[in-house]
């Protein structure tokens, strides 16, 4: 079974995270510890405080991964939007396009297109094929969109081929 992009990510970052717990914050401390007193060590307190943070972020990253990794990719839809698509939308009162990635919220980058799955453009999209028209409510009022392109995680990472477009 294909494993998302993104939890690839975070499998590194994770591995990053242990080696740094197991192999240089051991360092620190012990250095730290060199010092003398430990009730008046900045380094210690600062190194204890790190190694509190990576373990509870660890925690997250390893609950988040088995999250993500129950997702399977074959029941993503090849013909519709879905987690991973990417969508070129038209703006039905200006006609201007913009491209649209669907994305789990760590992937989130409002600046690359980036959009989550439960933002109201995403939920909107969700399920919805080319030439199929949307309403978003945003802030300046409602705004009428129409998929004119359509692109599935299937495609993009190569699992089989899966996008359609126009």
């Amino acid at each position: 079974m294909a494993e998302l992009p993104v939890v690839k990510r975070l499998r590194k970052e994770m591995e990053t995270l242990r080696r740094e717990l197991t192999v240089e914050l051991p360092k620190e401390l012990e250095r730290a510890r060199a010092h003398g007193d430990l009730s008046e060590n900045a380094e210690w307190a600062m190194a204890k405080q790190r190694q509190e943070f990576l373990r509870a972020r660890l925690n997250n990253l390893e609950a988040r991964v088995a999250e993500l990794s129950m997702i399977n990719i074959e029941s993503i839809p090849r013909d519709t939007v879905g987690l991973g698509s990417k969508v070129e939308l038209e703006d039905l009162d200006d006609g201007i396009r913009a491209e649209f990635e669907i994305v789990v919220p760590e992937e989130v980058d409002g600046a690359q297109n980036r959009i989550s799955l439960s933002s109201p453009l995403g939920r909107a999209l969700i399920g919805k094929a080319c030439d199929d028209d949307i309403e978003v409510q945003t802030p300046k009022g409602k705004r009428a969109y129409m998929v004119r392109k359509l692109v599935t995680i299937h495609a993009l990472i190569g699992v089989e081929n899966g996008g359609s477009g126009n």
